[in-house]
């Protein structure tokens, strides 16, 4: 049944979008809520974020310029909506928490965007598409938490924005193995590129020789 599944999609989607010329790279919401066991969010995911910081390493030393989202509420949660409402969890989220912070071992740097957000696009409420445009990138390369959450909405806004959209599978992760690998499938499928970090890394360092490291 998985045989034939690939093969219908194969004749209804197998189109791949390929790079673009002048990509962007987003890291969404590496925080600390996913990484804590006393957390209900935590998910095991630290091989997601070892992989994006890798990947970012090799952005910076290739110019390519590098978002971090972070999901941030006001107490209460007064400014999340039906968002927070239908999903209690989002209260780690709240300014002050400690589980609203970023990761440990991901620092933001000076140069680096900070897009803070309430719902589950990176683009949704947010002045990032304006931002990539403003800069000219046409190809938006996504890792981050959760690849059935907020990592799905973005990939959708960011193609419905005109961007080329690519998702790295290995720097993306999810609470369970089963909704990160379908809709890792159906990203691939519709809305995105899903690629390894190895292919991301060879197309960074494709682009030309190494420009001095942000900050």
């Amino acid at each position: 049944m998985t045989q034939d599944l690939d093969d219908n999609y194969r004749i209804a989607y197998g189109t791949r979008a390929g790079f673009g010329k002048k990509p962007a790279l987003v890291l969404i919401d590496f925080a600390e809520a996913y990484f804590d066991p006393d957390c209900v969010l935590y998910a095991g995911v630290d091989d997601a974020l070892a992989s994006a910081l890798r990947i970012r390493e090799v952005a910076r030393q290739h110019g390519i310029p590098v978002i971090l989202t972070e999901v941030t509420y006001q107490p209460g949660g007064i400014n999340g909506g039906r968002f927070f409402e239908k999903a209690r969890p989002l209260a780690s989220f709240i300014k002050g928490r400690r589980t609203a912070e970023f990761a440990n071992g991901l620092v933001p740097r000076e140069d680096e965007i900070i897009v803070s957000k309430q719902y589950p696009s990176a683009f949704f409420g947010t002045s990032l598409a304006s931002t990539l445009t403003a800069m000219g990138v046409d190809n938006v390369v996504l890792t981050g938490l959760t690849t059935s959450g907020c990592v799905r909405a973005s990939c959708v806004d960011s193609m419905s924005h005109g961007f080329i959209t690519t998702v790295v599978r290995d720097a993306c992760g999810d609470r369970h193995p089963a909704p990160h690998e379908a809709n890792l499938f159906d990203m691939n499928a519709k809305y995105a590129d899903v690629v390894s970090e190895a292919e991301i890394i060879a197309f960074f360092r494709s682009l030309g020789q190494d420009k001095p490291a942000q900050g």
